[in-house]
Parts: structure tokens; C-alpha cells; sequence
């Protein structure tokens, strides 16, 4: 064979290796921009601990995920820094394409989950919640009761209602129902120390156990956040004249399970340690959830002479300072009432 034609030979296999190689990267570029295949707008995708590339593309291959998930080793090769996967659970968007897709395993940032929990909601109503959440560790046996649960979670008051701070948390999942509810606990118990050592002087309050129990009850009182802190007036009133409270949040507390949404006369002359209209003082324990702005309000109730108020049938109340101005109130809300029922 002549220099001359192993020249061409040469010439020959170079250009069709540069062609080989120019179609597998046109062909590798064009996979790794398709488009992820989903059924909804959003996936959680789960990568085992010490899953490869192998059964990588096996999972793709099983789900369906893309079209061409066979080039995959090819792709590797070509870019070895996509090969480090980590263990987690992805949350999986309709928008990403196989290189997101590899980047976001690579990243280790796993999908984060929320639960919101409501201002005014109670322990049980919290319980229950956890119970439904997806990928959440439940390690609380809710049959437990609230003294049992309060020393599982190190809270001293010997009672978990009023002690978690209502807001959005944020988990991972196998995260613990246990590790939700000691963070919420922890800020709770950190705005209710703020608070207290903010508080105004010459409240009739012996520990700030008792500021969360009046901020629960305020809570429940109102959503108004202009009237929480009169509504905190006329407790604090009725307190240092050594009057019931009258309230009936706490009356529903006590009435628990079997509260059909009426409070009927033998409820309020039920002798419970929640029935503030039997009782002197404050129930034992905090009734709801209570925001930050009922615990401030407790903390700062305003300067006023009120001992009443009442509904005024427009999402608001009318305050009154003796008992006949409360009586009148009652009555032009009861009319008012019946003029919107019969219309």
C-alpha cells in the first residue's frame, strides 16, 4: 500500500470519527434538553442510598420519565461530574429537562414540605394534622394524653395546649412528627419569654404560664386585631376586682368533644375547672394557639375602665363599662339579629 493511499485511509476514518463524534454530540446535546415526562405539574422522585447510574436509568426507563433515558451511560461519560447522585427525595417539576433533572440529584436539595398550622387551633386539632402529612416520621402515639405528651416533649408545664407557636414549618422528609412539634414548642416558649420580660407592670399575672393562658383566651375572643388588647382590658379589669371571667371560649373547652355549637344553662353552671362563669380567675391551662398579637396584647392591654363587651353582629364587639351599658348592648345586638333572620 502506497503512502498515498494509507494517507486516505487515514484521511478517510478521521472524518468519519469526526462525524461519529459530532452526531453523538448533537445527540447527547438534543437528550439532555428533552423534557421531562410527568403526569402532574410537580413529582417527588426518591433516590435509594447507594443507587448508581445503573439502576438510575433502570428507574427512568420504569417511570417513564424521558423518551431516550438509554443514552444516559453515554452522557456520563461525556460528563462525569453528573454521576455524583445523592440519596434524597426531589421534588420533580413538569419544566425540567434531563440535565436539571441530573443537576438537582447531583445537588443533594431535597423537596421541602410545609405544614401551616392556624392561630386559635388547639392540641388535638395539631395531632391530628401531623397524622396526615406526607413523608413524616410519626413517632407519637396520639392515644397519649396531653401530660404524657408534655413530657415526651420536655415541655415543664405538664400540658402541651397553648405551647405551639402557630405558623408554616418547614420539613424534609422522614422528618419526626416529634422534631415539628419541639420547634414550634421552642418558639413559642422564645416569644412568650420576649414578651413577658416586655410586659407591662402591675398585671395580675404570677408567671408568664399564666400571660399564655390569658393570650389563648383573647385569641378565641377575637380576630380583630384593633380590639385585642380592650378585650385584654376587661379581663384584666374583671381579674384585679376579683370578678369571673365570664368567657366563653373556656366554657367550649370544657365542654370539648360534645360542643354542638351551642353553650345551653347547664353548661354554664357545670362545675369544670374551665367554666369561668363557676370558677375565680383563669382556667388551668392556655385554650387555643395564641398569636403573637393576643400575646402581646396580654402583655399590653390598654388603659380602660370596660368590664363587658359583646358581639356587635359585624365581626367586631361593643364594649361597656357597668353592667346596665352591657345589658343595652346585648339587647340592640339581639334586634339586630332578629331583623337579619327575618329579612
Amino acid at each position: 500500500m502506497t503512502v498515498k493511499r494509507l494517507t486516505k485511509i487515514i484521511l478517510f476514518l478521521i472524518v468519519i470519527a469526526a462525524i461519529a463524534i459530532g452526531t453523538a454530540f448533537i445527540y447527547i446535546q438534543s437528550m439532555v434538553k428533552q423534557p421531562i415526562q410527568l403526569a402532574t405539574s410537580e413529582q417527588l422522585f426518591v433516590v435509594e442510598r447507594g443507587m448508581g447510574m445503573a439502576a438510575l436509568s433502570d428507574r427512568i426507563e420504569q417511570e417513564k420519565l424521558f423518551k431516550y433515558s438509554y443514552g444516559l451511560p453515554l452522557l456520563i461519560r461525556l460528563e462525569p461530574d453528573l454521576r455524583h447522585i445523592k440519596a434524597g427525595t426531589y421534588r420533580l417539576r413538569n419544566d425540567m429537562t434531563l440535565r436539571d433533572f441530573l443537576l438537582l440529584l447531583n445537588s443533594g436539595k431535597e423537596v421541602q414540605l410545609s405544614v401551616q398550622f392556624i392561630e386559635g387551633s388547639k392540641a388535638k386539632d395539631w395531632l391530628k394534622k401531623l397524622q396526615t402529612l406526607p413523608l413524616l416520621a410519626l413517632e407519637l402515639d396520639p392515644q397519649l394524653s396531653f401530660n404524657q405528651l408534655a413530657e415526651k416533649l420536655g415541655i415543664e408545664s405538664g400540658n402541651i395546649e397553648g405551647w405551639f407557636y402557630p405558623d408554616t414549618y418547614y420539613y424534609t422528609p422522614n422528618s419526626t412528627d416529634i422534631a415539628i412539634l419541639k420547634r414550634a414548642y421552642q418558639r413559642m416558649s422564645n416569644e412568650l419569654q420576649a414578651v413577658w420580660q416586655d410586659r407591662e407592670a402591675n398585671l395580675p399575672y404570677r408567671s408568664a404560664y399564666e400571660l399564655l393562658i390569658m393570650a389563648s383566651i383573647i385569641e378565641k375572643e377575637t380576630a380583630v386585631d384593633s380590639e385585642r388588647n380592650l378585650v385584654a382590658s376587661v379581663f384584666i379589669n374583671r381579674l384585679n376586682r376579683n370578678m369571673k371571667l365570664q368567657t366563653d371560649p373556656t366554657v367550649i373547652y370544657g365542654i370539648g368533644d360534645r360542643y354542638d355549637g351551642r353553650i345551653r344553662r347547664r353548661d354554664l353552671q357545670d362545675n369544670n375547672a374551665y367554666n369561668t362563669y363557676i370558677i375565680s380567675g383563669l382556667p388551668p391551662t392556655p385554650i387555643a394557639m395564641p398569636s403573637r398579637a393576643s400575646l402581646f396584647a396580654a402583655a399590653h392591654p390598654a388603659q380602660s375602665e370596660y368590664l363587658y363587651f359583646v358581639a356587635d353582629g359585624q365581626g367586631g364587639h361593643v364594649f361597656s363599662k357597668n353592667l346596665n351599658e352591657h345589658n343595652q348592648a346585648v339587647k340592640a345586638y339581639l334586634e339586630n339579629k332578629r331583623k337579619q333572620s327575618s329579612n
